[in-house]
């Protein structure tokens, strides 16, 4: 009897220190957050290993529906609305699915994200959006299976897949610049000097509405009693991007001037090659 006791309390006891082993996951879980634009992008996916396997094909089979990843659902959050295959996505998160072929993946955007792994019963109805992504063929190996948010530009990003020497890219769209055209037009109603230097410096930046900047511009140092050299440098680049080469000098040499005072190399030379440039140097 005693024996038996000793084995069952031996047995309690091994059970206690396994149960506080922890080991590493085979299929580690990642997570990237990324903004793009004025949206914050969270992608959060495991990440399963090929261990010498065939993968494409074979481990993931073609023509079948894929959780994308291992484990719980691959997700991908955005702040705001976002467009994807022509079609908008709401602010949220979704599960990203997707059906890889030899040629091409159906990427697959699910409203419900409680799944592990793939719906016991797919529906149609949570499906948002269905993208097309192209195979490109990669001469580097992806030992983990990775996801990124790459091709970064204030307009959109693309969601990448790659696995072994497969690499897809899902092309999406921020509403950044219809965010920022919506803020400058309601702020321009009684904006402050920051304000006016804001919505001048983007527009500048992006091309857009040139005249329209350079007023704002205006406006901002008429508003601004000690400008800094950064904002005189801001001020000379418009001015030299709507034709007035006499006000850019002296936009630049003043801020040249403050550049030096604060000791600031790097707009000193920007403002010595901008000299140069316009003929003052």
């Amino acid at each position: 009897m005693k024996k038996l006791l000793f084995v069952a309390f031996l047995g309690l006891m091994t059970a206690g220190v396994t149960a506080q082993i922890d080991t590493p996951a085979p299929s580690p879980a990642a997570k990237v957050m990324q903004v793009v634009g004025l949206t914050d992008v969270t992608l959060e996916y495991s990440r399963p290993a090929m261990k010498g396997r065939t993968i494409m094909g074979d481990l993931v089979p073609y023509g079948a529906m894929w959780r994308t990843g291992a484990n719980a659902n691959t997700t991908v959050s955005f702040s705001t609305p976002v467009t994807v295959g022509g079609k908008e996505l709401k602010a949220g998160s979704y599960a990203v699915y997707t059906k890889p072929m030899q040629d091409a993946w159906e990427v697959y955007f699910y409203t419900d994200t409680s799944n592990w792994g793939t719906p016991a019963t797919w529906d149609d109805s949570k499906v948002a959006a269905t993208v097309t992504a192209k195979v490109q063929t990669t001469n580097m190996a992806a030992e983990s299976f990775t996801m990124g948010i790459n091709h970064i530009n204030n307009d959109g990003a693309h969601l990448t897949m790659q696995w072994d020497k497969t690499y897809v890219a899902v092309p999406f769209n921020v509403p950044a610049n219809e965010t920022v055209m919506a803020q400058i037009d309601k702020i321009m109603a009684g904006p402050a000097m920051g304000d006016y230097y804001a919505a001048a410096v983007y527009l500048s930046s992006t091309g857009q509405s040139l005249e329209k900047a350079n007023t704002y511009m205006e406006k901002a140092m008429a508003m601004n009693k000690d400008p800094k050299f950064w904002q005189l440098r801001q001020q000379s680049l418009l001015l030299a991007k709507v034709g007035n080469k006499k006000g850019a000098i002296k936009a630049a040499q003043a801020s040249l001037e403050g550049a030096k005072e604060a000791k600031n190399q790097d707009y000193v030379k920007m403002n010595m090659d901008s000299l140069k440039e316009w003929g003052a140097m």
